[in-house]
């Protein structure tokens, strides 16, 4: 099934090259409108070309266009903008059939992508903290989006689990808890978080200490069994700690660490060599892009191998990038990290580019970078004392703070109950407040803001679901019955509410390509207000258009539900 969208530029097209024959790769500018349903806004870009004026090209196009079936009524206005309003016919038997789609309208692509997206990216031994949070968050929702799209998805968590650090953990771990191993069941990842904390402070401040941590780590790289076993260990216990935020997200990853890509890195190196784009640069192997420099005017460097011979993440990530490419056959990969990474991946794509890796006509890349997360100050989300908030703490609070609205308006809940809508409504609220910013903003996280029942937020949205469900628990009409009546547009409100729901294709498409999830929050909100207006304004049961109605609020709620569960929330039944 063509989108609205695609079908009005066809349309367009067809016209414009009825009433013009000479253009060529004619493209229409089709988009949504304030003034009407649609507008073309094609006839003045034609002007130069056609040496005509902008109003002249748009009313021979109309004179070609085909209405059938489609538009009730085509104008020109300003200086050549087409107005388009579609007719209710249409809109109705549209609707019937969108009704009837599982998947709303939305058509599976005839060649499906097979796309990576990497998001999340913990560091081994260290809690998640909140600057996780939109990585997770974000990255999760674009995933859900391409798979919902029809795409073959895989959803990678790129961990730090690899590096110096691990020299200090195992050199801190064997002298201050020698029996680790035999009681590592014991521990967990906040035991791993204060070790490695002190750890830092001794290969900071002690020159035997710093000595031996590259000893271990060096040992640790050569395959040690001892070292392997306290890495393998320590990675367990912080899969252990990451597990239960996942949970508590419903974010589900394939993990694929810095290590796994250890035995490709001496090989990149060689690669790079051959082609001859290494130079050396105080002992070490770069690659120079001259396409990104500094502000003498100098082109950046990605260090591929450091000066004592071992490698880091810009490697790795080369690395990635060519597993990604040419043995996962990729054709687009989405990272998501936030917006201080973005020249580090720029300069990765660039280099694996001119390595020949990367070959972006056949193989899309996109960073997806992000704005931070404030406090009630404006400044860095922390702690009160001054430490990075801990998301797990993040997540519990938003759920203690949910049920305490509850408990104020609804104190009729049993507890267990309240507590369970409780879980639902806190974690959909943070996710939802994430997702409604623009991910390159900052934004400032609010409890109270976040848990409101009205406005932009996962409340308003999840109780007018929970409305519309109602209406059709309410009705003496079974669902089947219900689906069996045709839909009819009598009132301005339904129209406004089916022409929105009918849009929603073409907004999940244009958040393919635009990485922007707030868009479809946006879109979620301006439901929620359309389907309250046709509340308001429509008599639903008991109507002589009850069934038609009703048919409406089911597409609707059906529309909710499959938009929340690509931003990652589940609704719920009652509220």
């Amino acid at each position: 099934m063509k989108t609205l969208l695609e079908l009005l530029q066809e349309r367009f097209e067809q016209a414009a090259l009825r009433a013009f024959p000479e253009l060529q790769d004619f493209k229409a500018d089709v988009a949504e409108s304030e003034f009407s349903d649609y507008q073309c806004n094609s006839a003045l870009k034609l002007s130069k070309g056609l040496k005509k004026s902008p109003q002249q090209i748009a009313t021979s196009i109309i004179d070609q266009f085909d209405k059938t079936d489609l538009v009730d009524q085509l104008e020109v206005k300003g200086p050549g903008f087409i107005n388009v309003t579609l007719s209710n016919p249409y809109l109705e038997k549209r609707l019937e059939a969108v009704e009837k789609d599982e998947r709303l309208g939305v058509a599976l692509p005839s060649y499906p992508q097979r796309m990576i997206v990497e998001y999340s990216g913990p560091n081994i031994a260290k809690e998640m903290h909140v600057g996780h949070l939109r990585s997770t968050i974000i990255g999760d929702a674009l995933a859900r989006l391409f798979r919902f799209l029809g795409h073959d998805v895989l959803a990678l968590n790129h961990v730090g689990d690899w590096g110096t650090q691990f020299g200090m953990l195992i050199t801190f771990i064997k002298k201050e808890h020698p029996n680790f191993l035999e009681n590592s069941s014991n521990y967990s990842l906040t035991d791993l978080m204060h070790w490695y904390k002190s750890s830092k402070v001794r290969f900071d401040a002690d020159s035997d200490f710093k000595k031996r941590a590259h000893l271990e780590v060096v040992a640790l790289q050569r395959g040690d069994p001892t070292n392997k076993r306290v890495w393998e260990v320590i990675c367990d216990v912080s899969r252990k700690g990451y597990q239960e935020i996942y949970d508590i997200l419903d974010v589900h990853l394939t993990e694929r660490g810095e290590s796994f890509y250890n035995s490709f890195l001496p090989t990149i190196v060689e690669d790079l060599e051959k082609k001859g784009l290494l130079a050396i640069s105080d002992g070490a192997k770069c690659v120079f892009v001259e396409a990104y420099k500094n502000r003498e005017g100098t082109p950046q460097p990605l260090m591929v191998q450091k000066s004592d011979g071992g490698y880091n993440y810009d490697t790795t990530d080369m690395a990635a990038f060519w597993h990604r490419i040419h043995v996962e056959k990729a054709t687009r990969i989405v990272i998501v990290t936030d917006a201080g990474q973005s020249l580090h991946f720029a300069l990765v794509a660039a280099v694996a580019e001119m390595a020949g890796i990367l070959d972006r006509s056949k193989v899309r890349f996109d960073h997806v970078p992000f704005g931070l997360v404030l406090g009630p100050d404006g400044k860095k989300f922390k702690t009160r004392s001054g430490e990075t908030e801990k998301l797990i703490d993040l997540l519990n609070e938003g759920v203690q703070k949910a049920e305490a609205v509850l408990a104020e308006k609804k104190g009729e809940l049993p507890p267990e109950e309240r507590r369970e809508l409780a879980q639902k409504i806190g974690i959909a609220s943070v996710k939802y407040a994430d997702l409604s910013n623009h991910r390159m903003s900052d934004y400032q996280f609010s409890y109270d803001k976040m848990l409101r029942f009205e406005g932009n937020t996962a409340a308003f949205i999840l109780y007018s679901n929970v409305r519309a469900k109602s209406i059709l628990r309410k009705s003496t009409f079974s669902i089947e019955a219900i689906e069996a009546t045709p839909i009819e547009i009598t009132h301005p409100s339904e129209r406004k509410l089916s022409l929105h729901l009918l849009k929603f294709p073409d907004l999940l498409l244009s958040i393919a390509e635009e990485l922007a999830p707030n868009r479809l929050t946006d879109y979620l909100y301006t439901l929620s207000d359309l389907f309250n207006a046709f509340f308001r304004d429509c008599r639903v049961l008991g109507s002589p258009e009850e069934k038609s109605r009703l048919k409406l609020t089911l597409l609707t709620s059906k529309t909710f539900e499959k938009g929340l569960s690509i931003l990652g929330i589940n609704p719920v039944e009652k509220m």
